[in-house]
């Protein structure tokens, strides 16, 4: 089986926008090779690790959903200044920023739940 597993360049502070890792849950370390290079060395065995990587990827899908809820806000908001004081359109408007303010505080909560698992689960 596959127990080590070491292809990754990688600092434990460097990930793009502050997304986690796919291994963040597999309890990465930082080892310097012969040559200088910093590697990430994950400690992976086949069946049982693949839970600990489904959290990380479900961690990282409700971050976008969290990005989406956002850019949903500014929408809301745009609709809103521009609805020009009609009812119709100031409702819609109104109901798009409930909706989105309601879906980033669900997918903030099911993230904080997430990253409780996932370092219950990995250590």
């Amino acid at each position: 089986m596959l127990t080590n597993f070491a292809a990754i360049q990688c600092s434990k502070d460097s990930n793009f926008f502050k997304f986690p890792t796919w291994y963040k849950y597999l309890n990465p370390h930082i080892v310097t090779s012969s040559g200088g290079n910093q590697v990430c060395m994950i400690d992976f065995v086949f069946p049982t690790s693949l839970p600990a990587i489904a959290l990380a990827i479900v961690d990282i899908l409700l971050r976008i959903a969290a990005l989406v809820a956002v850019g949903y806000v500014i929408y809301g908001g745009f609709r809103y200044t521009t609805s020009q004081g009609e009812p119709a359109e100031l409702a819609a408007a109104r109901s798009t920023i409930i909706g989105a303010l309601v879906g980033l505080a669900i997918c903030t909560l099911a993230s904080v739940t997430v990253s409780f698992l996932g370092n219950k689960i990995g250590g």
